[in-house]
């Protein structure tokens, strides 16, 4: 999946059912969850550990903030008895969402109680010195003065977003924040759509049991995603984070307005755009405020946190423009080494359209350092790249290998497919090092985890990867018509894929064979911190390709053209890990500014400014340029020493 799939569909999975709600009905969430379940990997019928997780899923959809309910108000429901998980069971096998109704008939009492605390608060002083950590994590409070000093302090914070900012604009921030709340407390007030709302809210709770990527979308979410995807960008490139006190940027996007002006850093945070507040808004509301016609201006009110607990208000004025995300392509270049150079590819993602490919990028890119230069070894980056088409997973480790299966795709009902680079020749055979991280996954993991596996590669970085080792389908890209279904979209994870050795990298991530720590090394990020992640799993090697896959009548023409030239299972480099792994080392205890770094990483609050400027020395990078370095010369000498 690309990062901007990524980032749009985590966007959508923060929000609920917004504006008119799907026309749908119990028996029709009973009929798509069956249709879910006979497409899903792994669960085939709605049992007591799926109805356990929906119903605690139910619980947070409906207060994620845990600004509403009281602990004991929610704890049957939480962690509900065997009874009631039973009882909740058989209403499901009769289209009955009584238990759920329940839940959500004690939402609309605790949106009475939030009104009187509310109201209650505002007579207060919102002064007090709160840390925004503390309002992290948060568990349900356990009575009504816990819930209302939390809703002071996030009042406080809210207010302390603004706090150098004039009088009035203060006033208009309480009055955003109190009536994005009140609108968003009339979706479920509305008597008249309620109870769609709750089928709606039931399908979304049941299907994210399933696993971290199965999702139901309303119709208003499809719709969205569709503009997303389907038109071009224009705004100032950077992802967002809704936070309690504005709109964090989580990320800035290569090549867009943010980055160009040089003078945004991540965990700025937007208050204000073009001087009407966005704190207390929606996620969707603030993003469309920004975003604007190509060629616009936009002022936007940012604050940054100092690591002396100081924080800078300004105002930044920034031109929108087409987000052409660098992310979606290749960035090249020659490192001069001994008689010649090694060629570093950042591969951002996996992409195709009808101009180019990533494959097709860089077999040019490295072409043309070929011109120029003896390429002595290849610096394969795929740090960051969530990964893309399946297709260009297989045609990018394919420009490495000769032939031999890549890739092995298995569905719901246990079908194994065979992907295969079927060319006798490859870009590059030499020394070959990737580059991975943390926030590596899918299509990069197949890559990495394919060449680690024949030994055409050394994987270097974070000490594994991300984790995602499974495939889903949205029912939304099956419509030749492009219509959205009133009663609703899903995506369902439909199988995992396997690397040549037969291995998943879902959940476990690819292991790097030398520890580089980076940005994200201590950081929590992964499959594995996703709610309810699908198990790993693994099948038989595929080194020797039977081709079992490929229909009898099929299978010898087949066999005449792909069986040239095999791609053998090498030692030639992993031989060398062990000498490779003690320079590394020395190198990184050695290197005073990189220590530095990582123990800035370490820190529960680090300096973010600190990590700002050292990420741009990239001692993840330096290093993996040094273990290639160090790869080349233990290969030549060896070529040497065989030679004479």
């Amino acid at each position: 999946m690309s990062r901007l799939l990524t980032i749009i569909l985590s966007l959508l999975l923060c929000i609920s059912c917004y504006s008119k709600q799907p026309d749908i009905d119990t028996k029709d969430v009973h009929k798509k969850v069956e249709e879910i379940l006979k497409a899903h990997v792994s669960h085939r019928e709605v049992d007591e550990a799926i109805i356990e997780r929906a119903l605690s899923n139910f619980v947070d959809d409906l207060d994620p903030h845990k600004t509403y309910f009281l602990a004991e108000e929610v704890e049957n429901f939480v962690n509900p008895d065997k009874k009631l998980v039973r009882d909740a069971l058989n209403d499901y096998s009769k289209a009955n969402f009584k238990v759920f109704g329940q839940i959500y008939a004690q939402y609309i009492k605790a949106i009475d109680r939030r009104e009187q605390l509310e109201e209650e608060i505002s007579k207060k002083d919102a002064t007090q010195d709160v840390d925004s950590k503390k309002l992290k994590d948060l568990n349900w409070a356990k009575n009504s003065e816990e819930l209302a000093t939390r809703l002071l302090e996030i009042r406080f914070l809210q207010l302390k977003s603004a706090e150098k900012m004039d009088d009035d604009t203060k006033v208009n921030i309480l009055k955003h924040i109190e009536k994005r709340r009140r609108n968003y407390e009339a979706e479920f007030t509305n008597k008249e759509e309620r109870e769609k709302h709750i089928c709606a809210l039931v399908l979304k709770s049941i299907a994210s049991s399933l696993d971290s990527h199965t999702n139901y979308f309303t119709p208003n979410e499809a719709n969205q995603f569709m503009i997303q995807v389907q038109q071009r960008l224009f705004g100032i490139g950077a992802q967002l984070r809704d936070t309690l006190n504005g709109f964090t940027i989580m990320r800035i996007i290569e090549g867009g307005p943010a980055e160009k002006c040089g003078k945004l850093k991540n965990n700025d945070r937007i208050i204000a755009v073009n001087h009407e507040p966005i704190v207390g808004l929606d996620i969707t509301e603030g993003v469309e405020k920004i975003r604007g016609e190509e060629g616009t201006e936009v002022e936007l009110t940012i604050c940054r946190d100092h690591a002396d607990g100081k924080t800078e208000t300004f105002d930044l004025k920034l031109t929108r423009n087409e987000i052409v995300i660098e992310e979606t392509r290749l960035k090249s270049e020659a490192i001069p080494f001994a008689d010649g150079a090694l060629a570093y590819l950042k591969l951002y993602s996996f992409y195709q359209d009808e101009n180019t490919s990533s494959t097709q990028d860089i077999l040019k890119a490295l072409e043309e350092i070929e011109k120029e230069h003896k390429i002595k070894g290849v610096l394969l980056d795929l740090r960051g790249n969530t990964g893309g088409l399946l297709n260009q997973a297989v045609g990018v480790a394919g420009l490495f290998i000769h032939q031999g299966i890549v890739v092995s795709v298995k569905d719901n009902e246990d079908n194994v497919q065979h992907l295969r680079e079927t060319s006798a020749d490859c870009a590059f055979d030499g020394p070959l090092v990737i580059l991975t991280d943390k926030a590596s996954a899918s299509a990069s993991e197949i890559v990495a985890q394919s060449l680690q596996d024949y030994g055409r590669a050394i994987v270097v970085g974070d000490e594994h990867t991300f984790g995602k080792g499974s495939f889903q389908t949205l029912t939304l890209t099956t419509k030749s018509s492009g219509k959205v279904d009133p009663k609703g979209e899903y995506k369902v994870t439909r199988g995992r894929y396997y690397t040549v050795s037969g291995k998943s990298p879902q959940l476990v991530g690819v292991k790097a064979d030398i520890k580089i720590p980076g940005i994200f090394s201590s950081a929590e990020i992964g499959e594995k911190f996703g709610k309810f992640p699908l198990e790993t799993d693994k099948i038989d090697p595929n080194f020797k390709d039977n081709m079992e896959d490929i229909p009898l009548i099929h299978r010898f023409q087949a066999a005449r053209l792909y069986n040239m030239k095999p791609q053998q299972k090498l030692t030639s480099f992993s031989k060398h890990l062990e000498k490779l792994n003690k320079n590394a080392n020395t190198r990184i205890e050695k290197n005073e500014n990189y220590q530095t770094f990582l123990s800035e990483l370490e820190k529960e609050n680090y300096d973010h400014e600190s990590i700002d400027f050292f990420r741009k020395a990239d001692f993840q990078k330096q290093e993996a340029e040094n273990i290639l370095k160090d790869l080349v010369f233990l290969c030549v000498t060896e070529e040497k020493k065989a030679a004479s």
